[in-house]
Order: C-alpha cells, then structure tokens, then sequence
C-alpha cells in the first residue's frame, strides 16, 4: 500500500499533536503511531508543564534554572525562546480550556520541583498532567488529520540523489509493509528510556526515531546526557512506575534504610536538588545495600492529591499509611538527539525532529523537570507555523526514490534485547567509567551494524527491527560517553568526576561512520574516532 499526505507525523505524543493542531487546515496530516495514540510517554506523564505564567515569576529567572539545572550546556538563545514563548503558549492553553488545577481562589495553583527557583509547575488532575494535556489535544484535532496506529515505522524513504527525505516505510502487526510519502516528514518518536531495565518509559520507548534518522545520515548529538529519574516505584526488584517530582516539591524527603535524610548537606535546595544530583545520591545508597524511601508522612491529603502515584502503590501492594514509598533510579529522559534548527529542521532535508527525540540545545546536560511537555508544545507550534509558510516541492509520489537492498534471512543476526538493557545500567548507567564502557563497547557487535547500515529491514519482524535500533542506540550512547572526559550534568563518569572546561559548549556529532565535535558556533572538529 502506498499513500501520499502534505504531512507525516511519526509519534502520537505532546508534540506530534500540537504540531498537527497548528498546521494549516488544508493539508493532509496523517500521525502514525507503533502502537495506540494514548501509549505515549506524553500520555503518562505525571509531572507539570514548567511555565512562567504568574506574576511573582519572571522569565529571566526560568532561564538561569534551566541553564543551571543543564550545566551550561545549552543554546542561550533556544532557551529564552523555549521559556518566552513556552509562557505564551500554556497561558492560550488555560484560555482556551485546558482544565489546569486551581487553588480555593480560583487562580491557577502552581506546584514546586526540584531545581526550580519559583512555584511555576502547571498541573491538571493532581498527577495526570499528561493525559489531560494529550486529551485536550486530541479533542481539538482538526479534520484534516488521519491517525494511523498499529504501525512501526522502521525506514525513512530518501531520493535517489540521497538529498532528501521524502516519505517512510511502516511495518504493521500482520506483517504488511505500506508506505507514506509527504512533503514534510517529521519524526517525535519520544526517547529511548526502554534501553535500560528499570525506566520510566512505555516499554517500546526504544529510540526508533533517533536510529532511524542516523541511518538516513542525519546528525545525531548529546547521547550520552540520559537523566535518570531518581524516584521510581520499586517493589520485589522491579520497576512499577513512576512517583512525580511533585511529590518532592510537596514536602516529602528521601531517607535511607536508617532513617537518615540522604540530601542533607549535599545540595542548598536539599530533596529538590537537580535530579542527577538526587539520583547520585540514591544510587552511593544503594551501592551500601541501604534501601531508599520516600517519607510522604509530612503531606497531608496525599491520596487526594496524587491520586494516580496513590492507586499505583496500592496496585502493587505498598501501604500509603505506612507513609514510606520504596524508590530508585531509573533512565527518564534523553536530552540527545537527532541534531534541528530553531525550527525542527534537521541535516536531512524534508526531515523534521520535535520533543525528546531531538537534540534542540534546550535541555544542555540535564533537563529542567517539567520542561519537557513545554519543549513539545513550543517546538510543535513553533515547526507548524515554519512548515504552513515553506514552499513545497509540486509533486511527491512521482520523484524516484532510493531504498536499501534487502536483508537476506541467513545474515539477520541473533541480537539479544534483555542482555542489552542489563549492560547499559551496569556499564552506561547513572555512573560510568572507561573499563565499563570499553567493555559495552567491545561486546556490542559494532561491525555487524555497520554492515545493516546500508540495508533494508524490510523482512525483518517488529521485535528484529527494533532491537537493531536498540543496539544502534546503544553504541552511540556508549562512544559518547567514552569521548567525554568529564561529568557534566547526567553524565557521570567516575574517572573523571569534574567539569572540564575543555568539554564546556562542546557537542559530540554522529553521522554515520564519523564522529565529530561541534561548538554553539557550529566549528566542527573529527575526533579521530570513527564508529
């Protein structure tokens, strides 16, 4: 099947939808999805939109928190235009309905989290900040946007010439190949949290788009600043789900098996420290086999007012009244990314990337908590209104087009998913070294996926494709993180525990078989070092 559209849209998250809601009414949209529209991390997300919208806040104040929360490694000017017209953008929201929780006067009750220097966290159902928003969203779609859900996209379809990308190919759960052509291709495929055994993502969050894009030739940057969250819900060794920064901002503080507060004398702002700082904290605890709690007895009405983290731990068997959440780590959020301008463009033309799975230079090092639904809605308004004023090419379907040779079955190799994700947190986790990831580096077999680079994955089955985009993450996460002799921000290493001023501005570049550096200034650098 092949079909042909102005628009298509990889990702049903907060970005995906904006970006369709802004783009003019004329054009064919079509969202494609892996798996239902409502299985976005943006569905789940439980945390607030950070935004400046009182007037005891300023914007220049959000800025520095930003800043600061990233280490320094951010465009200056992308984060005044995510925190000037991120203001904008949620006040028309809460103007046009979005139902944002108020306080007992009617004005809009804004939360506190961690690193943040104001009360400026907009929430929606206590803790349900997400589905409300992609509700919302969804609910004010136009009809000239078609949702296609159920199907994997798994290659971007290129000109013969290679210089532009003009449509993707898409597996759905029968077997079927289909393909898309649209002027536009834009991928928010969301991050690659599921890389790792404990997460806070949907499990498929694998980092399709990212893989993808790298195999189109596109500049992927930053993989190695992958936040962990510090509060997970953890029960009989396992992950179960997320418990909101806001529960920290609501007073609750972190203690260890003996009842010590493990923030006390680390950071000024203690629990609410920037979260690779928190995480780091949870992480020297569990590595003296002392257990990590959440001591929610101080918050008064907890259920109330987190009612999705409250039926979660009931769900699996944690007593509220005991008023102790058992928490670690887990991998949160990428700040790396398929490299954009100020307007989604990538180094790919006809290819845009919005939300997490971009590299916009507003996250730097370590994002800000509750930035990332701002970052969606404001890069999603922001590519709609480049896209609705770009000139298009006239046709689409009738220019030739280059795809890969097939991959015959006997070179498909036997990639094992689970071992990978035990791997990448003992060997490229919340601390690294260079002994642990030289040894990810040599088990991962870098020359067979060198050698599927210029293949199709046509034949392959869902679980195959994505577990080949899993280990090309996997590889760029670890030589990136091997390349940066510092810490800075979520990246830890232990052999190197400062920032280097060397490394300060500093992105590492990959696109395909070399690896460069690149300042703000765009100067790039080879390393010497190719994939």
């Amino acid at each position: 099947m092949e079909k042909e559209a102005d628009v298509v849209i990889i990702g049903g998250g907060v970005a995906a939808l904006q970006l369709a809601r802004y783009l003019h009414p004329q054009f064919h949209v079509v969202i494609m999805t892996k798996s239902k529209i409502r299985n976005s991390n943006s569905y789940k997300a439980q945390g607030g939109i950070a935004a400046v919208v009182s007037e005891t806040d300023r914007l220049d104040l959000h800025v520095q928190d930003t800043l600061v929360a990233g280490r320094y490694h951010q465009s200056t000017e992308e984060v005044g235009g995510l925190v000037r017209e991120g203001s904008e953008v949620v006040k028309e929201l809460i103007k046009s309905g979005l139902p944002v929780d108020r306080n007992e006067t009617g004005e809009v009750a804004l939360g506190l989290e961690g690193a943040h220097s104001r009360r400026r966290i907009v929430h929606c159902g206590g803790d349900a900040t997400g589905r409300y928003l992609i509700e919302f969203l969804l609910d004010r779609l136009p009809p000239n946007v078609e949702i296609v859900e159920n199907e994997l996209v798994f290659e971007l379809l290129l000109t013969n010439d290679r210089s532009r990308c003009i449509g993707v190919a898409a597996k759905s759960v029968d077997g079927s190949v289909h393909r898309y052509f649209g002027r536009h291709i834009v991928l928010a495929t969301g991050g690659a949290g599921a890389l790792y055994p404990y997460t806070s993502n949907h499990p498929r969050m694998i980092g399709d788009g990212v893989a993808m894009a790298y195999r189109a030739g596109a500049a992927v940057a930053d993989m190695e600043f992958v936040q962990f969250h510090p509060t997970l819900l953890y029960v009989d060794g396992e992950t179960k789900g997320l418990i909101s920064e806001a529960v920290r901002g609501a007073g609750a503080i972190l203690l260890d098996s003996k009842g010590r507060r493990i923030m006390e004398g680390v950071h000024p702002q203690k629990d609410l420290a920037p979260r690779h700082i928190v995480a780091y904290e949870i992480y020297k605890r569990r590595a003296e086999q002392q257990d990590v709690f959440l001591d929610i007895s101080g918050i008064s009405h907890f259920e109330e007012k987190f009612p999705s983290i409250s039926q979660l731990c009931r769900e699996q068997g944690v007593d509220l009244k005991e008023g102790k959440i058992p928490v670690v780590p887990g991998s949160h959020f990428l700040m790396g990314g398929i490299v954009i301008d100020s307007f989604g463009r990538t180094s790919v033309n006809g290819l845009y990337a919005i939300g997490e799975t971009a590299s916009s230079g507003v996250h730097g090092a370590n994002r800000l908590a509750s930035n990332s639904l701002l970052e969606g809605l404001v890069f999603g308004k922001r590519t709609a209104e480049f896209i609705n004023h770009e000139s298009h090419v006239s046709s689409i379907r009738s220019v030739l087009y280059d795809y890969p040779l097939k991959v015959k079955e006997d070179e498909m190799p036997n990639l094992d998913s689970e071992q990978l994700k035990w791997n990448m947190i003992e060997n490229v986790g919340v601390i690294r070294d260079e002994a642990g990831l030289n040894r990810q580096l040599n088990w991962l077999p870098v020359q067979l996926l060198e050698s599927l680079m210029e293949q199709s994955l046509e034949r392959l089955s869902i679980e195959q494709i994505q577990t080949i985009f899993m280990f090309i993450n996997s590889f760029i996460m670890t030589k990136s993180a091997l390349i940066r002799k510092e810490s800075r921000g979520a990246h830890i290493r232990s052999d190197f525990p400062n920032e280097d001023l060397f490394w300060k501005d500093r992105r590492i570049i990959h696109e395909q078989t070399k690896i460069t550096w690149r300042r703000e200034s765009y100067e790039s650098h080879q390393t010497g070092i190719h994939a």
